[in-house]
Parts: structure tokens; sequence; C-alpha cells
């Protein structure tokens, strides 16, 4: 992303290698806007527009996540797990099975958070924040 964020393909595409930094930002924003969402809409409005917000929500999660976990050398796949166990935590964990789905939410947190993404080029692209070569 060479020091710039397009936040369109950001949130709209799941190509290519997404650094630390740039990850966490999308994902506080992401989470900024389902929390804003669920303080702001009463339960009529969540009812009429939730499909659609939430929608949309999901599918940028899914393309930041997978980003980013492109970044680690993983499949973009892996973000579906993810995103199941942020959905069935959400907004507060209720059943044994949620401890599972915490700790799935954990590991996401120290392997996309946390560590490092690989040094070198893999099999999604260059790193994010190395300026290629001319």
């Amino acid at each position: 992303m060479n020091g710039r964020i397009d936040w369109a393909e950001l949130f709209l595409s799941s190509t290519g290698r997404l650094a630390r930094a740039p990850f966490l930002i999308a994902s506080a924003v992401l989470i900024g806007v389902a929390v804003l969402y669920e303080a702001i809409a009463g339960d009529v409005l969540r009812l009429l527009t939730g499909w659609l917000v939430y929608s949309a929500l999901f599918y940028s999660g899914a393309c930041v996540l997978s980003k980013r976990l492109h970044d680690r050398g993983r499949s973009g796949w892996w973000a579906a797990l993810v995103l199941v166990a942020l959905v069935a935590v959400w907004p507060t964990p209720q059943h044994f099975l949620d401890f599972v789905f915490a700790l799935v939410i954990v590991w996401a947190i120290v392997e996309l958070g946390v560590m490092g993404g690989e040094q070198g080029a893999n099999r999604y692209g260059q790193p994010p924040l190395k300026a290629p070569a001319i």
C-alpha cells in the first residue's frame, strides 16, 4: 500500500497483502461502525436496515482479514472461521461453545494483530511495506 491507504481497495478487495498497521486501522473502523450502529439504531431500524449494514460489514471484514492472512502466508478462507467466531460472540458470549469461539478470536488477534507478515514475496504478492523494484 506504499504509505497511502486506498480505502476502497482496503474494504472492497480481498486480493494482495496487508501490513499490520493498516489492518489494525481497518479493524478499528469496522468495529467502530458496528458499535456505533448498535448504539444508534433502535430495534425497528435494526430490523429494517440491519441486513444491509451487517452484510456490508461482513464483506468488508472478510476482505480485510483475507489480505492480512495473505500477508501471513495463509489462505484467505481462514477469514470465514474468524468471522463466524466474531458473529457467535457478538456482542456478548452466552453459551459454553462461545468459549471455543473466543479462543479463535484470541488466535486471530495474536496471528494477525501482533505477529509480523512474511518478509519476502509469497504466493499472494510482494510485501506491502516494501516498494516494488524498478
